[in-house]
């Protein structure tokens, strides 16, 4: 017996000596990569656990990592995917993914990254050949930048162009002569904007840094030329706010129909400069734009002059926002014959509409419907001339205060005034603000709640008026 009991003892020894532990677990981490700053990107750490995965957490430097696809509880080998957001500070960076395996071993690796600057380009010279802008990237206007005609510019979403600073002769600007082309695609989640060389915004933000959205005259602005008719001296003439020897500031012509390419979901900011006394950029200035081009979802914020400038031409223009400018908000001259459908006005510096008459034998209509304007800091709520050819419809005035008003009724064409509604102060009468042709005024404004105007949803996340809540009262 004491033989047998000798044979399993040895035979117990034997065995466990075989034994093996579990070995701890491995992960491979990806090879060092650069990402610019506020980047995302994704990085794969491979692993192997033995005794089978159990959990893994992530934490970095120079940024912020979350885990997108974790490893499957229990398996020896696998893939874990991590999402890698950049800050703004350039330098070294890492991501550290820590494992756990079932036998509660834990194994760090290391991701080294290198955060770069986003890629500043310097655009000094006119656009003569077909060019793309691309997304990621921040473009410098060293001056005042023709898209010749003949040339497309092809602007990718999330671009951001900023003017540098400079007046009169020097003032920046970007301009598309007629027969050039421009196509600023941007989309909801990744607008384009426009705006100074002060500003220290970068791809993927929507609100500036450092800039207040009351901060004007810092750089000119866009201005689209075509060869659609105008109402004026000669068939075409030169643009408001480029000195007449530059010879590629020409508008208007004879094709109603004329296509000066895309603006949509574009943001123009803190422009205005002045190149002469009462000679100043608007945000985006349309001077004989044709019905082919296509312009929606634009958003101006903090101009000296006027918002939206239009100078004759059949453009139509959709979903618009112009936000604190010096001067007028919306400002037509010379037979504008489009549209503007959907559009808010908040603060303008003068009047919310300077709707002015033709200014020669040319005569078309513009149509202003669905708006919302509050006017608080308005000198004015419209100014028109008696020779001035609109139609108005579904518009909502509030924020009113005394001495401001809409003094005059066009009477030498037949203008349509309907569905207009104003919030009015406590104390006061329709008839105070709604001055000229009260009667005429008398059935198509109303008072009281809003329901007229514009749909302030179609301006959330890409605009900066509704990022900053400015939108919150619409």
């Amino acid at each position: 017996m004491k033989k047998y009991l000798t044979i399993i003892a040895l035979l117990t020894i034997i065995f466990t000596g075989c034994k093996k532990e579990n070995d701890p677990p491995v992960i491979t981490a990806p090879q060092s990569t650069s990402v610019e700053i506020t980047e995302t990107v994704e990085l794969s750490f491979s692993f192997n656990a033995m005794a089978g995965f159990k959990s893994a957490s992530v934490s970095a430097t120079g940024g912020e990592a979350v885990i997108k696809n974790d490893g499957s509880e229990g398996s020896e080998s696998g893939t874990i995917v991590v999402t890698f957001t950049a800050g703004k500070d350039i330098g070294a960076g890492s991501v550290i993914l820590t494992l756990t395996d079932n036998d509660s071993q834990i194994v760090t690796a290391t991701a080294v990254l290198t955060i770069e600057s986003v890629p500043v380009i310097s655009v000094t010279q006119n656009v003569t050949a077909n060019t793309t802008w691309n997304t990621g990237n921040i473009y410098i206007l060293e001056g005042r930048i023709t898209v010749v005609s003949g040339v497309t510019l092809t602007i990718q979403p999330g671009v951001i162009v900023k003017g540098r600073e400079g007046s009169e002769s020097n003032a920046t600007a970007l301009m598309i002569a007629r027969g050039g082309k421009i196509m600023a695609e941007g989309t909801a989640d990744s607008p384009i904007i426009f705006t100074s060389v002060s500003d220290n915004i970068i791809p993927g933000e929507i609100a500036s840094p450092n800039l207040a959205p009351t901060l004007n005259g810092l750089w000119g602005g866009l201005l689209i030329l075509g060869r659609a008719p105008i109402s004026a001296e000669a068939e075409a003439m030169q643009i408001e706010g480029i000195p007449a020897s530059d010879l590629n500031g020409l508008y208007g012509g004879t094709d109603p129909a004329d296509n000066s390419g895309i603006l949509r979901y574009v943001s123009i900011r803190h422009g205005g400069a002045n190149i002469g006394e009462g000679n100043e950029i608007n945000g985006l200035t349309l001077g004989g734009v044709g019905s082919g081009t296509v312009i929606e979802h634009v958003e101006i914020v903090s101009n000296q002059d006027d918002g939206i400038e239009w100078f004759g031409g059949t453009v139509n223009v959709k979903n618009a926002v112009v936000w604190n400018t010096g001067d007028d908000a919306i400002d037509t001259d010379q037979s504008w014959g489009g549209t503007l459908d959907n559009f808010i006005v908040i603060n303008p510096g003068d009047e919310c509409f300077e709707l002015d008459g033709p200014e020669g034998t040319m005569v078309a209509k513009h149509i202003l419907k669905n708006g919302s304007c509050y006017a608080f800091d308005a000198q004015g709520l419209a100014d028109l001339d008696p020779n001035s050819n609109v139609d108005m419809d579904g518009i909502y005035f509030f924020g009113l205060k005394a001495e401001q008003d809409f003094d005059e009724l066009p009477t030498v064409y037949e203008c349509t005034f309907s569905n207009l509604q104003a919030t009015i102060p406590a104390g006061s009468n329709l008839t105070d603000f709604f001055k000229g042709g009260s009667d005429a005024f008398a059935t198509a404004v109303a008072t009281g709640a809003n329901t007229k105007g514009a749909n302030p949803d179609v301006f959330l996340g890409w605009s900066w008026t509704a990022v900053s809540g400015s939108l919150n009262n619409f």
